[in-house]
């Protein structure tokens, strides 16, 4: 009787302490689930011809602004408070939106129901910290970086290239520029086809492009080899520049 009655106090125990236990949620996979129906959450979005609603991106850039929001203390006091009021209650009165956004996309429906005030304020933590302005200004820049390199580099970058050689030293593998002095055809094939004992000193075998590159991307790659390589200087990781494809969807 005594077991039972112990056993009886703990599981009583155990439940008040896991009721005043808050939950934690995780806003990013929350906002996928809730908001990702209507709202294109990309960073920097796509723009498509049939949004039911603006891109979040540009719904969190918007309240910053006209919120007037300056310090990310103002995420708590301002920010959250506001996203979990306006989604359960709506209302043109309450909206920051421009006249001809809300004539665009109209009031957001009432969202009562399908989230909780908890869950909205993870969801809005996320908004707040994802969708940042310098974030996004030093993507737009990474971008505008990449765009600017010719052809055959931002195929090098894309590939990974860079990981085993450089424009001048040697690395895992010899220098574009001990390459590029070797025939077209030479370094076609490479590419497409791998390549191991080729170059004294070297022992790692490089791996085939050929399904991963088309045609012309190899040639584009062996021309810029060739022609332009030469004539850099020692490449020096940019913070900004990408290793790997610039992509907007998944």
């Amino acid at each position: 009787m005594r077991y039972v009655a112990a056993m009886i106090a703990v599981w009583l125990l155990t439940g008040c302490f896991n009721q005043g236990k808050k939950i934690k949620y995780d806003g990013e996979t929350l906002i996928e689930e809730k908001c990702a129906v209507c709202h294109n959450l990309k960073m920097p979005p796509s723009t498509y011809e049939d949004e039911k609603a603006p891109p979040m991106m540009a719904v969190v850039f918007h309240l910053k602004d006209f919120m007037k929001i300056t310090m990310d203390d103002e995420k708590y006091s301002k920010f959250i408070p506001f996203v979990q009021d306006y989604v359960i209650h709506p209302s043109a009165k309450k909206s920051y939106c421009d006249k001809e956004s809300l004539k665009t996309y109209g009031v957001m429906p009432s969202q009562k129901g399908n989230v909780t005030e908890d869950e909205l304020e993870a969801i809005a933590s996320y908004m707040y910290d994802f969708y940042d302005q310098q974030k996004y200004l030093k993507q737009m820049q990474a971008k505008a970086d990449f765009d600017a390199l010719p052809k055959g580099e931002q195929i090098a970058r894309k590939s990974g290239c860079f990981n085993c050689h450089s424009f001048e030293k040697k690395g895992v593998g010899p220098s574009f520029s001990r390459i590029a002095k070797r025939n077209a055809k030479e370094i076609k094939d490479t590419i497409a086809n791998g390549s191991h004992g080729k170059w004294e000193g070297f022992h790692v075998m490089m791996p085939a492009f050929k399904s991963d590159l088309t045609q012309e991307n190899i040639l584009t790659l062996q021309q810029w080899i060739q022609k332009d390589t030469s004539k850099k200087q020692e490449a020096r990781p940019a913070k900004n520049r990408l290793e790997t494809p610039w992509k907007v969807k998944k």
